[in-house]
């Protein structure tokens, strides 16, 4: 059987209009052309759906009764077509992306306010997350795409380079270290230190620059977000090991943020993709501005 969209929609006009001509009229195409698309659907479906007279077109029982379901059927593609068109345009649609508690906090708002702008159809969503579990919700699918740490195992996952952190030291202006003119990874050695845990791909980043150092940090307090780390630097609790990112919320906290040498190490901020799955029209477009906002994301 095969039964096409243009059958149908002349069927409809047929039994709407109950005259031929007049739904080719409607249709903008040839009565001859309107009657051989019925014929081609009664022979598909081994159906007579109209009784034709001399002066007295009919629908019969049949066709009567397949009539609503035609409807509805060419309705239903009709809203795909629209659907399908809208998304295509970005007159609707969704992006959902996982980010760290900073960088949601700190570099997407902006972003999504500008794309917010442009396409007021598209709803966006922001999922603010510990920084491990960024990757993991792209891989399971959770999300269109992430801002990240492009992790050592990443045969599932692509990155596109965003930017770079270098990793600083947070610490009260009362801090003793706070007054050095340079710091050492050496003398964070004996310091009460505030980190993330164990898993955490910032972390791991800066664990193995330090172990080809031969140089190995404790951490006093571990925690999942980095605002915990702030908060607990700001009370005395000690100094945390954090990246650049933080900045813009530890001077609102009147703390010291200070980089530390020898090496200077950093950690990159990529998009990060699953390789298997393409990405909807809206967020590809979400993508790219983030792509072509490669400058202003650096001088964040």
């Amino acid at each position: 059987m095969n039964v096409s969209l243009r059958q149908l929609r002349a069927f409809i006009a047929v039994a709407s209009e109950g005259h031929f001509t007049r739904a080719a009229d409607k249709l903008n195409l040839s009565q001859s052309s309107v009657s051989a698309l019925v014929h081609e659907l009664e022979a598909n479906l081994g159906l007579r759906l109209f009784d034709r007279h001399t002066r007295l077109l009919q629908i019969t029982q049949a066709g009567a009764e397949l009539l609503p379901l035609v409807k509805k059927a060419v309705d239903d593609i009709d809203s795909v077509i629209e659907n399908s068109s809208e998304l295509r345009t970005l007159g609707r649609g969704r992006v959902s992306i996982a980010a760290s508690s900073v960088q949601a906090a700190l570099m997407l708002p902006r972003f999504i306010r500008q794309f917010c702008i442009e396409y007021p159809g598209v709803k966006v969503e922001l999922h603010d997350v510990a920084e491990h579990e960024v990757p993991q919700m792209v891989r399971m699918g959770e999300v269109d795409f992430g801002i990240g740490t492009e992790a050592d195992s990443k045969l599932d996952l692509a990155a596109h380079l965003l930017s770079s952190d270098a990793f600083v030291v947070v610490m009260r202006p009362d801090h003793a270290l706070a007054r050095k003119r340079e710091l050492r990874w050496q003398d964070l050695a004996d310091m009460p230190l505030i980190g993330p845990r164990h898993g955490n791909p910032i972390r791991e980043r800066l664990d193995s620059a330090l172990q080809a150092e031969g140089i190995t940090l404790s951490r006093l307090h571990e925690v999942y977000l980095p605002l915990t780390m702030v908060g607990m630097v700001e009370a005395g609790l000690g100094i945390a090991v954090m990246s650049t990112a933080v900045s813009r919320l530890a001077a609102g906290l009147g703390l010291v943020v200070k980089t530390v040498t020898n090496p200077v190490i950093q950690r990159e901020v990529s998009l990060l993709f699953h390789a298997g799955r393409s990405l909807s029209p809206t967020a590809q477009h979400f993508r790219d501005l983030l792509i072509r906002s490669k400058q202003v994301l650096a001088e964040q």
